[in-house]
């Protein structure tokens, strides 16, 4: 196990109760624990961010998140990470990564996005109608195929540690197909993490860090739900509960 991934608490928490049962990542409850952790991040952030060529201030804000384990010697720690990936490619090496492996089958998706570029290239230099056509349609299928590869390598494990792909987990869901950038939100990678390496998961937050220019749907600092169409099916599947979404108003309210 990582060690710079773990991050331990700075406050005293032994005074606050916590349960054993991780809370509803769609609910809107966010348990006393989690918070502070979250603000021991937030701090984190703004001092790690300095590093970073990006102004979380006046630029667009990212979804970051949070999760509370409880270690093998029974103390507590947290993990956190970032919804996707950090903008200008910048990295935390104290981030929870990205559950899928760039180097996995000899880099497959850098050749395949370099290949979609070419092809976007052809595009513009070509000059009749029938080839731009045919070009596109060539990008749409690479695309396409490229998609769905990249879908195969994200593996998720659950609490049982039985493991399926984004594929397979969307397979029996009522969601259809898997939208783009499903497995890089902030919760699936932090449970794998915590799964993977026998954490208990504690408590859950997400929260929003910067601007909501454009988003202004988002607060800078604000606690946020899990969303529904990425994320429901892959946490159900790995916290083995088919009815944790439609729960989450009742558990909302009984927790309140």
């Amino acid at each position: 196990m990582e060690k710079q991934f773990i991050f331990n608490f700075k406050s005293d928490i032994p005074r606050f109760k916590t349960s054993s049962n991780l809370n509803n990542p769609f609910s809107t409850y966010v348990p006393e624990i989690a918070k502070i952790a979250a603000k021991e991040f937030q701090e984190f952030i703004t001092l790690e961010s300095k590093k970073w060529n990006y102004d979380f201030g006046t630029q667009r804000g990212k979804m970051f998140g949070i999760l509370v384990v409880k270690k093998k010697d029974n103390t507590y720690a947290y993990i956190g990470t970032v919804s996707g990936k950090l903008p200008e490619n910048e990295i935390c090496k104290r981030f929870i990564p990205s559950v899928f492996d760039e180097s996995v089958e000899d880099f497959f998706i850098t050749k395949g996005m370099t290949k979609l570029s070419e092809i976007g290239s052809q595009i513009k230099k070509a000059n009749h109608p029938s080839e731009i056509i045919s070009l596109k349609e060539k990008r749409k299928q690479k695309s396409v195929s490229l998609q769905k590869q990249l879908f195969e390598n994200y593996h998720f494990l659950n609490l049982s540690g039985k493991q399926k792909n984004i594929l397979e987990i969307f397979k029996t869901s009522s969601h259809g197909n898997p939208p783009a950038a499903t497995g890089e939100c902030a919760a699936p990678k932090l449970l794998q993490y915590s799964i993977k390496h026998q954490l208990k998961p504690i408590a859950l937050t997400e929260f929003w860090w910067g601007s909501s220019a454009e988003n202004k749907e988002k607060k800078h600092r604000a606690y946020y739900p899990a969303c529904k169409n990425r994320c429901r099916p892959i946490l159900e599947y790995m916290l083995e509960d088919t009815q944790l979404y439609t729960k989450k108003d009742s558990e909302t309210k009984a927790q309140e």
